[in-house]
């Protein structure tokens, strides 16, 4: 599953090794960093399961990618939503999740943070007991269009992708057939017009897509990811796919 990816990324390892300050800890989300190939870090909270073991039976992942607002301080702001809000109020998951920080001069959908995203997944693929079969991508608002461009540059490797108020490419959709998508979308958005959502949407049922829904939130405006991530519909969803059930 992450062949491509350990291809791409394997002569800069090589060359210029890719290290994390990695101090996770099963049952704890934690802060941590990697040293990515551009000469930078990527910033991330990472969770375990309490009951993770390097040797143990591979475990579900959560890509979770921030808005805009979480970019502006300490990497501790990225749990103010989505997974990280939960877990940083002690909530237990059975997940691996990751959430990164993407710094203010740039955006997840830009080039620059996408090829560190995947340096990352290259980076965790190698480091944790991940089931690739099992692998779930996400965010809000400037993370929804990271989420989409993700999914769509490299739509072999995530189950299934939950773009929260975000803005996708069209012309992205026939990438996208096989990979089941949940956007979620307030009606009164006026940070990021619901058409984002619905023009992907109807991309992909266009291209002759089936496996692409999204939620309108009537009279909510550009927070839609309190009701996507705090009820445990999202995830319940994500855990019904697999990759291996997308070809």
């Amino acid at each position: 599953m992450f062949g491509k990816l350990l291809a791409l990324f394997a002569i800069t390892f090589l060359i210029n090794p890719i290290k994390a300050e990695d101090q996770s800890l099963p049952g704890r989300q934690v802060e941590t960093s990697l040293s990515v190939s551009d000469g930078g870090k990527m910033p991330y909270l990472i969770y375990l399961p309490s009951d993770y073991t390097a040797k143990g039976d591979e475990v579900p992942f959560i890509l979770f990618l921030h808005g805009r607002g979480e970019s502006r301080g300490p990497l501790s702001l990225v749990t103010k939503w989505g997974p990280p809000r939960r877990l940083d109020a002690g909530e237990q998951m059975k997940y691996i999740v990751v959430s990164p920080q993407c710094p203010i001069e740039s955006r997840w959908a830009s080039d620059d943070q996408q090829a560190r995203l995947k340096e990352l997944l290259a980076y965790l693929d190698e480091t944790y007991n991940i089931d690739k079969d099992r692998m779930y991508l996400t965010g809000l608002s400037m993370g929804g269009y990271g989420s989409w461009r993700l999914a769509a540059d490299e739509p072999q490797i995530f189950a299934a992708v939950a773009p929260i108020c975000g803005v996708g490419d069209p012309a992205d959709a026939k990438k996208l057939l096989r990979v089941p998508i949940w956007a979620w979308h307030g009606t009164d958005d006026n940070v990021v017009p619901l058409s984002g959502s619905l023009d992907m949407i109807n991309a992909i049922a266009a291209a002759g897509g089936k496996r692409a829904r999204l939620t309108t939130l009537e009279h909510v405006g550009h927070n839609s990811w309190s009701a996507a991530y705090q009820p445990n519909d999202l995830y319940k969803w994500f855990d019904l796919h697999t990759a291996s059930g997308n070809k």
